[in-house]
């Protein structure tokens, strides 16, 4: 049996750009695996089958299987999902998932698919496959497919919170769209500036650099989200911020006494999933 780890993401930056003539916005984000991450557990079997820990999610339309069916014909495989990242929270399960499957074809784990485009197929399955492919936190800029690895990471912690809410990426790139922002030249983005302070493990620099284009648009008309803020802020967390479009929030610490005091003091109803994890050791996940 081959066991497969795919990983969550935090932005620890995302400025988004102007819509493109395609329609498409262009990001900057500096990206990290964490140590959370979804299994996926391949057999051989007599024919192809799928299953999810979450029923919800088991269905063709799954991007573990969307990504097995990019390459052809689905293999004589048993496929078992077992989900542990919180689904629509901005963290990239799916397209994790879908980016696991390819690393595994990548290595032949399927029979021969030497002929792909692998780039191509990681990008028609979703904006964040890309940077799973990537084995390591990455600067990711254009929509997503031109992601630059930074190598190993800092041992840093997070806390993260999943409202009991789900967030409409389409709603927010739209709320965003509504809004006169000014839109920073790449010479003065806070992405490049983190991802700098992040090479040089500088927890305080990074810290102050966190940003999300989303985060105040999503909490100002969201108030799930809004609270899981105010909660972590009055739990002593020192920097909270929206993961990806949403809805989790997170904070940092570069040591895990510190998460561990916010978590203690954290007061939200059982209906906010919290979850503890650290920046990922990409040799891991990536092997």
């Amino acid at each position: 049996m081959l066991v497969l780890r795919a990983p969550a993401k935090l932005n620890l930056t995302l400025e988004v750009l102007a819509r493109r003539v395609d329609g498409y916005h262009g990001i900057r984000s500096l990206m990290v695996p964490l140590d959370l991450a979804d299994e996926l557990a391949i057999e051989r079997d007599q024919a192809f089958s799928f299953a999810c820990s979450d029923r919800e999610l088991q269905s063709e339309r799954n991007l573990a299987v969307a990504a097995l069916n990019a390459l052809g014909e689905l293999p004589s495989v048993r496929m078992e999902l077992r989900k542990r990242i919180p689904v629509q929270g901005g963290l990239g399960g799916g397209s994790s998932d879908a980016a696991a499957v390819l690393r595994a074809a990548m290595a032949g784990a399927f029979g021969r698919h030497d002929q792909h485009d692998w780039l191509r197929i990681a990008r028609m399955l979703g904006s964040d496959v890309p940077f799973f492919l990537a084995g390591s936190g990455a600067l990711v800029e254009g929509t997503g497919e031109r992601v630059t690895p930074i190598g190993t990471l800092p041992q840093w912690h997070a806390l993260i919170v999943k409202p009991p809410v789900a967030i409409s990426t389409t709603a927010a790139y739209e709320a965003l769209d509504r809004l006169d922002r000014p839109l920073r030249p790449r010479k003065e983005s806070l992405s490049i500036a983190a991802l700098e302070a992040l090479q040089r493990s500088d927890f305080q620099r990074v810290e102050s650099l966190l940003h999300n284009d989303f985060h105040d648009v999503t909490v100002s008309s969201t108030p799930e989200v809004a609270r899981a803020v105010e909660e972590l802020r009055t739990a002593g967390a020192r920097n909270v911020l929206l993961a990806g479009s949403g809805s989790c929030v997170f904070t940092l610490s570069p040591h895990r006494a510190g998460v561990e005091s916010i978590l203690e003091r954290l007061a939200l109803p059982e209906s906010y999933g919290r979850i503890a994890s650290r920046f990922a050791s990409t040799p891991e996940w990536r092997a």
